[in-house]
């Protein structure tokens, strides 16, 4: 079976896979002073806790935070006795291309998103991934990956609002009823969703009209069933594209390795 991992900024996820199926996905929030033995008494008791059968053969790790690999890999070697592939080092195989500036080190969550969006969907997509940071990531007709855009999170918009503004409170994002706010707390919630919509509707029109084609929008991470609820945004969206595109590369190492 095999264990992938995705290490983002805020969270990171824990998936088993079990050849045809995720069996069970849990999350646990980034830290990277946190300890492969920590990890593992973590793991193991969800697992006893959800009576999964396991044995786990391979590991696949995806992280934007570096610090954190290095127990990751330890917890590999130390409790399932394997070497973990890591996306983003030279030794990882990516079955896509990646056609950016020389030097420019891409997000290994961005690479895998590319890898997903591509495996599911085909070519010519917009892969936007609502995380720490909202990203955008375009896929190009034969699945290579050629550049995206970053902005603020949704979250860290608010935070940001909150901390820098001493008279607004912390608020959660949700929906609002109306545009107008009528109240504190509605009007940051409008103006953070609304300013999201339409930053999604502008930012895939610019690229769409770059490329000039039609391409396929596809949504992903913690916010985007959110944003689902309110105009065409999306052309699809799918809760486990990182984590499928983890088990995509693993196979794709294994069959070429």
């Amino acid at each position: 079976m095999l264990l992938a991992i995705d290490c983002g900024n805020t969270n990171t996820v824990f998936s088993i896979w079990n050849g045809e199926a995720f069996i069970g996905t849990w999350r646990t929030s980034t830290d990277w002073q946190r300890t492969a033995d920590q990890y593992y008494v973590w793991l193991s008791t969800l697992i006893k806790f959800y009576q999964i059968e396991v044995d786990i053969t391979d590991m696949i790790i995806s992280s934007t935070v570096p610090r954190v690999v290095f127990n990751l890999r330890v917890l590999a070697d130390r409790y399932f006795h394997t070497r973990p592939i890591v996306v983003g080092k030279p030794d990882c195989l990516l079955p896509v291309d990646v056609r950016v500036d020389t030097g420019t080190a891409v997000g290994p969550d961005r690479l895998v998103n590319t890898v997903a969006g591509h495996d599911m969907y085909g070519g010519d997509l917009i892969v936007v991934d609502f995380g720490t940071a909202t990203t955008f990531d375009v896929v190009s007709s034969d699945g290579a990956y050629i550049g995206g855009v970053i902005a603020p999170g949704v979250n860290l918009s608010l935070e940001a609002l909150h901390h820098a503004a001493a008279a607004l409170p912390h608020v959660d994002i949700a929906k609002p009823q109306n545009v107008i706010g009528t109240n504190t707390v509605a009007c940051m919630q409008s103006g953070v969703f609304w300013g999201y919509v339409g930053l999604v509707k502008e930012i895939c029109a610019r690229i769409k009209g770059e490329r000039a084609r039609e391409m396929k929008i596809i949504s992903t991470g913690g916010l985007a069933p959110l944003f689902q609820q309110t105009e065409d945004l999306f052309d699809e969206f799918h809760d486990d594209l990182t984590m499928h595109g983890l088990t995509v590369i693993h196979r794709y190492n294994k069959e070429n390795n």
